[in-house]
């Protein structure tokens, strides 16, 4: 049995015992997963897409991680999950997920798939059909992405560790928007801290520079820092897959009143916002105390984002930069749960705010720290 770095055997089991509740729920004998993120936490172990892989949970046979050949021994590293098919890169997998299926009986089986999932095409899901004539594949929904929202005490960890780092590493990358430099100083600085702390070597998040009011997921651009600018900076450091995030804008000189009378309403109204992330809180009222506040401020003319979603982990070859399973809209009438871990932003007037928020038994827990409003480099 693989070791995972950061999770026991006893982790794996307690996330098996919930996924097989809810597919006895769904009435499945089996589920199938080849989601990179869905993967991982079920198993410990993810790939990229370049080649087909999956994991099969059945209610009762053994379990199985089907993977290309050359990643089979970091697979068996990683994975607690002991049986491994395997197949060359240029052979067809289906032949060898089929003999598999058929080996645990469960050729016949009524076997569950994340309809949605970005891993199984429209040919994909007619060649498991053609490969398992007389099973039945039924939608189980996003399963995983749901057990996902509440965290484990070992996942808290992780996400606590990549939101310190993501504070030092925001700070220092903000200390390099001087006039002069560049945003690509930034963009090293942090990806530096967080292979520096312990982080995965992965790109930094969102870095743009502007004078304008509404660059907040912009590009990095290579024109020389100058004063007046603003550096908008996103970090989104991952430990094994698990993000926290923070925001925040660096001013060159001193600030505009207009924005930093901008930036002092969003800390007010975000930091109300954040105070209502308790549990049994209801989406939608957490999410009108910003999105109203800043309409009624005239800050912004509309609102068309959500200002909220859920972190975790994410796949370093998945194609999700974000975790949508829950998020703060108007509409949303799910409640918050002990456990649940949100990316909540603010933007408007020229400044942009966000933090990493936990919520508790007993209410919100900030895991970001830095300064609540414009960072300032006079």
């Amino acid at each position: 049995m693989g070791m995972h770095p950061y999770f026991t055997r006893a982790e794996f089991e307690a996330r098996l015992v919930r996924l097989k509740a809810r597919l006895r729920a769904a009435g499945v004998e089996a589920a199938l997963f080849d989601e990179i993120e869905a993967m991982t936490w079920v198993s410990g172990f993810g790939s990229s897409a370049n080649r087909w892989r999956c994991v099969v949970i059945p209610l009762e046979a053994e379990p199985f991680f089907l993977i290309r050949a050359l990643d089979a021994s970091v697979c068996r590293q990683r994975s607690w999950i002991e049986d491994v098919p395997t197949y060359r890169d240029w052979e067809y997998p289906m032949p060898v997920f089929a003999a598999a299926m058929r080996a645990r009986g469960l050729d016949r089986a009524t076997i569950g798939l994340d309809f949605e999932s970005y891993g199984t095409s429209i040919a994909r899901f007619a060649a498991l059909q053609t490969a398992l004539p007389e099973a039945r594949f039924v939608d189980i929904g996003p399963v995983v992405a749901e057990l996902r929202l509440i965290k484990s005490a070992a996942e808290i960890e992780l996400l606590r560790r990549a939101a310190a780092i993501a504070d030092e590493a925001l700070r220092r990358a903000a200390a390099a928007c001087i006039p002069g430099g560049h945003q690509r100083d930034a963009a090293r600085i942090a990806q530096f801290t967080f292979v520096e702390m312990g982080a995965d070597p992965y790109r930094p998040g969102p870095i743009t520079a502007g004078r304008g009011w509404d660059f907040l997921h912009g590009h990095l651009g290579d024109e020389p820092l100058a004063p007046g600018d603003v550096v908008h900076i996103e970090l989104t450091p991952r430990i094994y897959g698990y993000s926290a995030r923070v925001m925040r804008c660096v001013v060159l000189g001193e600030p505009e009143p207009e924005r930093q009378h901008a930036a002092e309403l969003l800390a007010e109204l975000q930091d109300q916002q954040i105070a209502a992330m308790r549990p049994g809180a209801v989406a939608g009222d957490v999410d009108a105390i910003l999105r109203e506040g800043i309409l009624r401020e005239g800050l912004r003319d509309s609102y068309d984002n959500i200002t909220g979603y859920t972190l975790g982990l994410y796949g370093d070859a998945g194609p999700r930069t974000s975790d949508f399973t829950r998020i703060l809209h108007p509409g949303a009438t799910w409640r918050l749960e002990p456990g649940m871990v949100f990316h909540v932003y603010a933007s408007a007037g020229g400044a942009a705010l966000s933090e990493s928020v936990l919520v508790t038994e007993t209410g919100p827990e900030l895991l970001t720290h830095l300064p609540r409003g414009l960072l300032v480099n006079r």
